[in-house]
């Protein structure tokens, strides 16, 4: 009876929980379903939000505009919702030295605390040594925030194009009010 049903309305009949006594059958356009289900996953991977990673690469003798440099370049990262990994790169006989690296990345840490929370202290692995930053906010966070800043730029920007436009025409139409002559 439901496949005669399913027929007369040009629709397909799908089995919906195949083992319960009965089994559940519902009426549908099965091409419709698959279509809006594959939207829905489309939209869910775009609102998907990654955290990267990203290096600072320092050197144990790194002057101070550098740093400066790759301090600003890690607090954007981080006020962006990515993590960053600062790492030092030691050559030669400033392996030797490895309390210097802990400190240069102790102070890096303590000037970016307003951005970030130090994730991994600093660790040592062969030539490098590195420590892992987390942001304070999350990256979902951040893009929902942006959004919601451009949102408002946006209406803004349409509601001062409205009342510019709204200028024009009042001004066009009392022009043409003063060339009409009187009578």
């Amino acid at each position: 009876m439901a496949l005669r049903l399913a027929q007369e309305a040009e629709l397909d009949l799908v089995e919906v929980a195949p083992n319960s006594k009965p089994p559940v059958a519902k009426i549908m356009d099965y091409g419709k379903f698959k279509y809006e289900a594959a939207q829905k996953a489309k939209e869910a991977r775009r609102n998907q939000v990654n955290t990267d990673l990203k290096e600072v690469r320092f050197r144990l003798k790194i002057d101070t505009h550098d740093y400066e440099t790759k301090r600003k370049r890690a607090e954007g990262f981080l006020l962006g919702g990515d993590k960053v990994k600062a790492m030092i790169l030691f050559r030669g006989r400033e392996q030797s030295r490895p309390e210097q690296g802990v400190r240069l990345l102790q102070k890096f840490a303590e000037e970016i605390a307003e951005f970030g929370v130090v994730e991994s202290r600093p660790t040592q692995d062969g030539r490098n040594m590195t420590m892992i930053i987390a942001p304070l906010k999350n990256k979902s966070d951040v893009k929902g925030e942006q959004n919601a800043k451009r949102a408002a730029q946006k209406a803004e920007r349409r509601a001062s194009e409205h009342a510019a436009k709204g200028k024009e025409t009042d001004t066009a139409s009392e022009t043409a009010q003063s060339e009409t002559p009187a009578e």
